[in-house]
């Protein structure tokens, strides 16, 4: 298993995703953070994009789910933004991170956020 590692923090999406009915009518913003762990050394001894993430395009998918259809929980949308992150070929493993600064809590709060990790069988 390799340690070089990708990381796309702070991708910031409006998704209508929550348990209530507000959320899901007013929507609000989630921050994801992805860190992707891959073999970098061939992307770098190319230079040729096509050798590793495509982060960008990555980000559009990403982007995607979030703004797509609405879940109850920040763990299912976590959960899919990882299996998302793994359909890369290139990607062993997953560390995906998915915020909701604006979470219905009536204290105040710095951040409420959901951390899976995922990997592939048998490299992870």
């Amino acid at each position: 298993m390799t340690r070089d590692r990708i990381t796309l923090r702070g991708l910031r999406a409006r998704g209508h995703h929550g348990v209530f009915d507000f959320e899901r009518r007013q929507g609000q913003d989630f921050v994801v953070d992805a860190v992707l762990y891959l073999n970098t050394a061939p992307a770098a001894a190319s230079d040729d994009v096509g050798d590793t993430v495509h982060y960008g395009v990555l980000a559009d998918r990403l982007v995607a789910i979030v703004e797509g259809e609405p879940v109850n929980l920040i763990e299912t949308l976590a959960e899919r933004l990882a299996t998302e992150c793994m359909t890369e070929p290139l990607v062993e493993g997953v560390e995906l991170t998915v915020h909701k600064p604006s979470a219905p809590i009536e204290h105040e709060f710095a951040d409420v956020a959901v951390t899976v990790t995922r990997g592939k069988r048998g490299v992870w």
